[in-house]
């Protein structure tokens, strides 16, 4: 656990400590995101933390190969695949950030981090269905793997609206995914088959808490395409990580938990990311839009349309994060009646808050 500290903590403050500098690089280099009809800040603000970021991750790398456990993480090559993956998306993502790219270009960067990752092994073994491991040809595998990587950045960049929204988001999906990884390691045989999503979900947690300072309302540095997309691909490695190179009936010996939890866990952990994404799309397909048509009713557009405001929706969205993510990883790991009351309890209070707060505060100021 000390090494799995240590590793956030030193991403925490790269990230942090680097993010300025980029800030000041954005505004020479004009990298910085325009005012549109969708958009709910009212000044140019500039984006491209992502590299910031992409320096916190590095560093963490950086000093993992040092430390006497972690060091072994590099022995397989998925951690290299991981940071070259890393990478090419967040360069993908910086150009992007400073001159529009077109979407087909950002797609094949996409595909090209996925691939680079899953020839370093960082590919899905095996697909989890209901209790069962299905093997499947490796181009199959290789498919899957892709498309985890593909939906996962898109997530991410969709609900990238608000000023600290996406960072913390992953933030707490981050953190569940790193209990959830780490707890199942001290009852696994051989416990460091977790390693790789151990230390990539450590490192993320401490990339988007160093940035959040600097993002949350009122932001001074958009994460921009760079970070978004990049936060979504380390999810997509601790998802494939977890997910596609473990036995679900190894991890737990009741059935039903077997059988659900390799599919729910990493739909709950995301969900947020996800149900934007999917309503998005959607909601375009019905209109005869493309599916990246940009528009402004995401969650967190609606949130605002409700009444809350900037730093509430943000708030409101994190507790829903929260508690779908930690709810399912205290569900996987406890079990039980009484696990499953609190999350009960928890959805309730997360409702009556969503749809009753402003109201609320309507009336306190009368």
């Amino acid at each position: 656990m000390r090494e799995y500290l240590l590793i956030c903590v030193v991403a925490l403050a790269v990230t942090y400590l680097m993010t300025p500098f980029v800030r000041a690089l954005a505004v020479v280099i004009k990298a910085v995101t325009p005012l549109r009809e969708r958009d709910v800040h009212t000044v140019p603000i500039p984006r491209l933390g992502g590299v910031a970021i992409f320096a916190g991750l590095a560093a963490a790398t950086v000093v993992a190969r040092q430390l006497p456990y972690l060091k072994g993480v590099y022995v397989s090559g998925q951690m290299t695949g991981v940071l070259l993956g890393a990478a090419v998306i967040c360069l993908i993502g910086a150009i992007d950030d400073v001159r529009e790219l077109d979407w087909m270009t950002k797609f094949a960067g996409q595909v090209l981090a996925a691939g680079v990752m899953a020839y370093k092994g960082v590919i899905m073994l095996h697909v989890p269905f209901f209790g069962t491991s299905t093997v499947l040809p490796q181009p199959v595998l290789i498919g899957v793997t892709v498309l985890i990587v593909l939906v996962t950045t898109n997530a991410v960049n969709f609900i990238d609206g608000l000023d600290g929204l996406a960072a913390g988001i992953v933030a707490i999906a981050a953190l569940a995914f790193f209990i959830y990884s780490y707890l199942l390691s001290y009852t696994f045989n051989p416990p460091n088959v977790f390693s790789t999503a151990t230390f990539v979900t450590a490192a993320t947690l401490g990339c988007c808490l160093g940035f959040l300072p600097h993002n949350f309302n009122p932001a001074r540095l958009f994460m921009g395409d760079s970070g978004a997309l990049l936060l979504g691909l380390l999810l997509a490695a601790a998802t494939i990580s977890i997910t596609g190179n473990v036995d679900p009936s190894a991890v737990s010996g009741d059935q039903v938990t077997a059988a659900l939890l390799p599919i729910i866990a990493p739909l709950a952990v995301l969900s947020i990311p996800f149900l934007d994404m999917v309503l998005a799309v959607f909601r375009r397909a019905r209109a005869g839009q493309k599916p990246w048509h940009p528009d402004s009713k995401h969650l967190h557009h609606r949130m605002l349309q409700i009444g809350h405001g900037h730093r509430g929706a943000v708030l409101i969205l994190y507790l829903w994060a929260a508690v779908l993510a930690f709810g399912t990883v205290s569900w996987a790991i406890v079990g039980g009646w009484p696990t499953l009351a609190g999350i009960a309890v928890a959805v309730v209070v997360a409702v009556t808050l969503t749809a009753y707060l402003p109201r609320w505060m309507r009336t306190r100021r009368l």
